[in-house]
């Protein structure tokens, strides 16, 4: 049997206490690979080159918002059929106040607010493995 690639995260951040502190996280987190890309144009080009499970997005980049960033993803055809299948969680400090609506219905799966909560990444994380 062939071995399996990790799974593989894609975080969208410019903040780069956040990427620091993500980094460390997933090397605590055996069998995933973190990529990280710091505006939505290397996240779309990360995208292009592969295949993530799970997309983790700052809602506040600097050349887009998070809502740009999937829409973009989703909108592109060669993107959109490999990206079905992806999760997508929207991340921010800001207060999610009428946020949280308009990110689902652009196919946001869940929205999380910052700082991140350790135990809930590792436990969607596993959910994700299952």
């Amino acid at each position: 049997m062939p071995d399996r690639a990790p799974p593989l995260v894609l975080y969208v951040e410019d903040d780069r206490i956040h990427l620091i502190l993500m980094e460390e996280v997933f090397r605590r987190l055996p069998g995933w690979e973190l990529r990280c890309a710091e505006t939505g144009a290397e996240a779309l080009a990360a995208l292009a080159e592969s295949r993530p499970s799970l997309v983790l997005v700052d809602m506040n980049l600097p050349d887009m918002t998070g809502l740009d960033l999937i829409t973009q993803a989703r909108a592109d055809g060669g993107l959109d059929e490999a990206l079905r299948d992806v999760r997508w969680v929207a991340l921010s400090a800001d207060d999610p106040s009428g946020v949280v609506r308009a990110a689902r219905e652009a196919g946001f799966h869940d929205y999380w607010l910052k700082p991140i909560d350790v135990p809930r990444l590792q436990s969607a994380l596993h959910q994700l493995m299952a």
